[in-house]
């Protein structure tokens, strides 16, 4: 393998190495290297040592090496239909400060981006104190692509496509910037926060759209040009109901939260958008009970398909509209429409992180790409 300073924090930042002797054993460096290595990086501010924290030897305990994650912060915002959040964290992903901001995607890319810029200057104001903000990451509600951090064709993003959110984000945020999608964003915060050992994890999350996250081998997975796991525009068969889209018989059109809140509406109900029914469910309202178990039925018969395809270890249900009867509804329709091989050995369950997922997956992932191995080898010229 090899043995930069780079590859060496990064045996600290995943703990596969916490002392200078497991490095060495780890790497098969010199002690004199090992001390180089480390010394590079503590004199960096990356790597800090925590006395006595190591396994035991036999005699004294060895100093503890950990990745200095409080030494600077990130600007973090997850973008959704109705309403965004924005947040300050560190490089471990912890939330220090949120701010929500009620803007519609609908509103498009320049004021959407501009009231996140907003308010993620006034979180760093009220919040920074001396520590620099050193990346930010955006997550959206559509597909983007890996290459160029641009949305890709998004369906219920009008005015969106390929549209620069970095180049934008620039002057008010003038560090490197990351896009994702926000189904990939909180499948990577739910999997790298609770289930780093998992190799196969698959969300989805259902809000005011349906869309899908994948974690294969503790990578988000996107696909050729961003667009895997894009769910909610599956055509099921027998429907017609018209899709935000444009097109009819998607799945978001009839178990999204926007189809469920429609529903609501005219039951009368005051409902516009997933987090309205997701008010509602909090509630107890038996009406939305009842069409959240039934999305969850037809995202089930979605989601069987997705199933017997990955074979993931883990799938977990978030948004607004996670709920048990979300679930049990799901439940109902993916077991008998899959092999039993496929789902022997899943593990169905919500979200532990809920509305912080995105951001969180987000922070992980810009820390994840600043810290890299490649990145700290080209900046200590190795």
């Amino acid at each position: 393998m090899s043995s930069g300073p780079g590859d060496v924090l990064q045996l600290i930042r995943r703990s596969q190495a916490t002392t200078r002797r497991d490095i060495q054993q780890v790497t098969g460096l010199s002690r004199v290297t090992v001390a180089q290595r480390v010394d590079a990086l503590m004199d960096a501010g990356l790597v800090t040592e925590v006395a006595g924290g190591g396994g035991a030897t036999g005699g004294r305990r060895p100093d503890r090496l950990a990745f200095h994650s409080e030494r600077s912060l990130l600007a973090v915002a997850a973008v959704d239909t109705a309403h965004s959040r924005t947040a300050l964290t560190d490089l471990a992903g912890r939330v220090l400060a949120t701010d929500t901001l009620d803007v519609a995607i609908g509103d498009g890319p320049k004021a959407v981006l501009d009231a996140l810029a907003a308010s993620i200057r006034q979180l760093i104001d009220a919040h920074a104190g001396d520590r620099r903000v050193v990346g930010s990451g955006i997550s959206v509600p559509g597909p983007v692509d890996p290459k160029t951090r641009r949305p890709a064709q998004p369906p219920i993003m009008p005015g969106w496509d390929g549209y620069p959110i970095a180049d934008h984000l620039s002057d008010a945020l003038p560090v490197p910037t990351f896009v994702e999608n926000d189904a990939d964003a909180m499948a990577f915060g739910e999997q790298s926060t609770n289930f780093p050992d998992s190799n196969a994890v698959c969300l989805v999350k259902v809000s005011t759209g349906i869309g899908s996250g994948l974690v294969i081998n503790g990578s988000v997975y996107h696909g050729i040009d961003g667009g895997a796991g894009d769910i909610g525009h599956i055509r099921l068969a027998g429907e017609d109901a018209i899709c935000q889209c444009g097109s009819r018989g998607c799945l978001a059109a009839v178990a999204s939260g926007r189809a469920v809140a429609m529903a609501l509406s005219e039951r009368g109900f005051a409902a516009a958008s997933g987090r309205d029914v997701g008010r509602l469910l909090r509630a107890g309202n038996v009406e939305a009970l009842a069409l959240t178990h039934e999305a969850g039925r037809r995202i089930g018969e979605v989601m069987a398909t997705v199933v017997s395809m990955i074979n993931p270890g883990l799938l977990i249900v978030s948004g607004d509209l996670a709920s048990s009867e979300l679930l049990g509804g799901l439940r109902e329709t993916l077991y008998p429409r899959s092999l039993p091989r496929a789902t022997r050995n899943l593990d169905i369950r919500l979200g532990a992180l809920g509305a912080d997922a995105g951001l969180i997956g987000m922070a992980r992932i810009v820390t994840d790409a600043l810290y890299s191995a490649e990145a700290i080898n080209h900046q200590f010229a190795v």
